[in-house]
């Protein structure tokens, strides 16, 4: 991967904190959600119920489709990226509560949090490995996307 596509994605990765997640339903039908991520370097994780539709989902298909980018009123600025990638569950204790810890640090605005967190036993935790990671960049003309396979 290109040192300067692999900044302009760590960048971009940086400046959000939410992404929709796609993961496909028992019937083939994709389901797209949002939901709050932190990431390490490429690597990106995020938190759901234990018994929620995204985690029956994935224990059937780790195949995940995520799209990160923000609202613009000017056509030509939008700028995003949109992954391939496959979800799998924490399962070690402390690579969990690492990322526990980092979640709230997204947040930096925050006084207080409204709710403690959880622990690793009372959610589920999955990393998400890209696979493909598209960066879009209108910036560079209409529809502009960089390719690259991780």
């Amino acid at each position: 991967m290109n040192e300067q596509i692999k900044e302009k994605i760590l960048a971009l990765l940086d400046q959000h904190r939410i992404m929709t997640l796609a993961t496909l339903r028992p019937d083939g039908w994709p389901q797209a959600t949002t939901v709050g991520y932190v990431n390490e370097g490429l690597t990106l994780y995020f938190l759901c119920g234990l018994e929620s539709q995204k985690a029956a989902n994935l224990a059937r298909d780790d195949r995940v489709s995520i799209t990160i980018d923000h609202d613009t009123s000017n056509l030509m600025s939008i700028a995003g990226l949109s992954m391939a990638a496959h979800a799998q569950p924490v399962t070690d204790r402390a690579e969990a509560e690492r990322i526990l810890h980092r979640l709230p640090l997204k947040y930096p605005e925050r006084v207080a949090l409204p709710m403690p967190m959880p622990s690793p036993e009372e959610i589920r935790i999955f990393r998400v490995t890209p696979t493909v990671i598209s960066v879009l960049d209108y910036s560079k003309g209409f529809g502009h996307t960089d390719l690259v396979t991780c």
